[in-house]
């Protein structure tokens, strides 16, 4: 069952690529989420993608803002693409239980096992205001956010 725009985001603990503990509720009354999932690291749409959040984190990580990027890869896999990619921003990994997360929020594809590139913004009381859902060879725009981050607003 998918996540629909209104509805509340469902909260998760997941680590980051450096071992830390990361919860969506962490952020609650702080700061709104841009919850990126992806399928796999070191794949090359991913890896356009998460390039193309670090080259605009003035604009995506702010002090109102925090990005998020989720696949199924283990947290060591997230750090050395951290590590080889300059990524600032936490990796959180949902290798165990495999994809229970992107599965939580409609996005995990089970004949593959990686998660579709579902993207969700989630406002400062936990709510989705905004979502997009490509499928994995396709990837998304970053107008697209920036447009859902002005209407938030």
């Amino acid at each position: 069952m998918s996540i629909e725009v209104g509805q509340s985001a469902p909260d998760f603990e997941l680590s980051d690529q450096h071992g830390q503990t990361v919860r969506l509720s962490d952020f609650t009354g702080r700061k709104n989420v841009l919850l990126v999932f992806y399928p796999l690291a070191f794949s090359g749409v991913c890896q356009g993608e998460l390039r193309e959040l670090r080259d605009n984190t003035a604009e995506f990580s702010t002090d109102d803002v925090q990005v998020l990027s989720v696949s199924v890869d283990s947290m060591f896999a997230h750090r050395a693409w951290a590590d080889a990619e300059d990524l600032e921003y936490p990796l959180l990994s949902d290798f165990w239980p495999h994809g229970e997360v992107a599965d939580a929020y409609g996005v995990f594809d089970e004949t593959r096992g990686v998660a579709l590139r579902g993207t969700f913004l989630i406002d400062t009381e936990g709510v989705v205001r905004w979502k997009v859902v490509n499928p994995i060879s396709e990837s998304r725009s970053l107008e697209d956010y920036r447009k859902a981050l002005a209407d938030l607003t």
